[in-house]
């Protein structure tokens, strides 16, 4: 199963796995249906957020794999 990485699309992501979203909110991530996420990188929007990139990833990947 392919890993999330920070430098991936917030869109991309949830098209691909919408069962994210829960994963985005817990971890401060509130903006998923911002049309900014269409085209902004984990890394970015948790960088304009004051969010960790590193720990919002590592969240969402621990939550992929127990899918």
């Amino acid at each position: 199963m392919a890993q999330i990485t920070k430098d991936m699309i917030i869109g991309e992501v949830i098209e691909a796995h919408p069962d994210l979203i829960g994963t985005f909110f817990a971890n401060g991530m509130m903006c998923i249906g911002c049309p900014a996420s269409q085209g902004e990188s984990i890394e970015a929007a948790a960088g304009v957020h004051g969010l960790d990139a590193e720990k919002l990833v590592d969240a969402l990947n621990e939550a992929l794999e127990a899918k």
